[in-house]
């Protein structure tokens, strides 16, 4: 069934760790556009359209897709910078609210904290490393003086793997390096001591030969803290080392989700299969058992002023059926907590079936 169909839809928890520490359901999200001729239909961008999922303690979940599918829009809702046009977000199972005022949006805040993708343009250039920690160490009363928050400051360059951090403390952003200033953002949102990061991207600027280092700190941070993560990327490969469990994002619209070594072992949409041809992994099973190889890399992703009917990826897909353009396709659940939004899957017993290709 489409998860529209049901109000009180829940994703399965992929491996049964805990309840869910936050819950987005069917998140929609649309930026009207300003300029537009007064006597004609107002437009619009439809970034986000219908989209659910969960996240648990001590797990990350990888949301991958290219640039313009809708990634960073859904870690601004669920960081409470944008407002959905409609959905529900939950923390520790109640509805946030999306009216609450200052003081509730800055307790929301306390839990969950928000990693930029550009660590320079994130750190006040104006400002020392001593003062970016110190700050929500204050706002948020974790320490009661002055030798408290210094000691806290150096804890946390510490724990991010910046010593000695007494070399580190007075420094200033442009005094730093690319990964340098990532660990710092990244002591920054530790600094609130949340329950939940969303990492927006966090190693697509640095240097090759530093993205591991920062990629490992935080799967070690997410295991020591328990943490919840939501990991951003473009780059699919990435997810199966990173994350427990992966969501494939096109246009504003899911089509895919599940433990990462499912997804990425055996994709079911087509536009899953698409991302992992261009980039193959030695490690999965050979591409032409899944039809990996015989994907042809068509066309652009479509503008979200006006997407395509149905399922956004028909223009694209070598499958693509009439039906594909009518609607979008219901959930259908390939077992193992993997499933897909995909006509081909339909009413089949789809972990059986293997996508025939052109």
């Amino acid at each position: 069934m489409n998860t529209a169909d049901q109000p009180n839809h829940r994703l399965p928890n992929f491996n049964n760790a805990s309840r869910p520490v936050l819950e987005a359901e069917h998140l929609r999200k649309e930026f009207p556009i300003n300029g537009t001729n007064p006597f004609g239909a107002k437009k619009v961008v439809h970034a986000v359209e219908d989209a659910s999922f969960a996240l648990y303690p001590g797990q990350a979940t990888a949301l991958v897709g290219e640039s313009g599918s809708g990634k960073t829009t859904i870690a601004r809702i669920l960081a409470r910078l944008y407002d959905p046009t409609s959905g529900t977000i939950r923390f520790r199972g109640a509805p946030v609210k999306l009216k609450g005022g200052a003081a509730a949006l800055r307790e929301y805040r306390r839990h969950i904290q928000l990693i930029f993708q550009d660590p320079f343009g994130s750190l006040n250039p104006l400002h020392d490393v001593r003062y970016h920690l110190s700050r929500p160490i204050k706002l948020f009363g974790h320490a009661r003086n002055q030798d408290e928050v210094n000691e806290q400051v150096l804890a946390l360059l510490r724990r991010v793997s910046l010593s000695p951090a007494e070399q580190f403390i007075q420094k200033y952003p442009h005094q730093l390096s690319g990964g340098q200033r990532q660990r710092i953002a990244i002591a920054r949102a530790l600094a609130v001591r949340p329950e939940i990061i969303l990492a927006d991207e966090p190693v697509s600027m640095l240097d090759v030969s530093i993205r591991l280092d920062i990629l490992n700190l935080l799967l070690r941070l997410k295991d020591e803290e328990r943490l919840a993560l939501l990991f951003i990327t473009h780059d699919i490969a990435s997810a199966r080392y990173f994350a427990e469990n992966t969501l494939v994002m096109y246009a504003g619209q899911m089509v895919e989700g599940g433990p990462s070594e499912e997804v990425i072992q055996t994709p079911r949409h087509p536009y899953t299969q698409l991302l992992l041809a261009a980039a193959p992994d030695p490690d999965r099973i050979k591409d032409q058992e899944i039809g990996l190889s015989t994907i042809p890399a068509r066309g652009e992703i479509p503008s979200l002023i006006d997407p395509p009917t149905g399922c956004r990826f028909h223009p694209r897909c070598p499958h693509a059926m009439d039906i594909c353009r009518q609607k979008f396709p219901p959930r259908t659940e390939l077992g193992n907590g993997h499933w897909t939004n995909c006509f081909l899957y339909n009413g089949i017993t789809a972990r059986r079936m293997s996508v025939p290709m052109r």
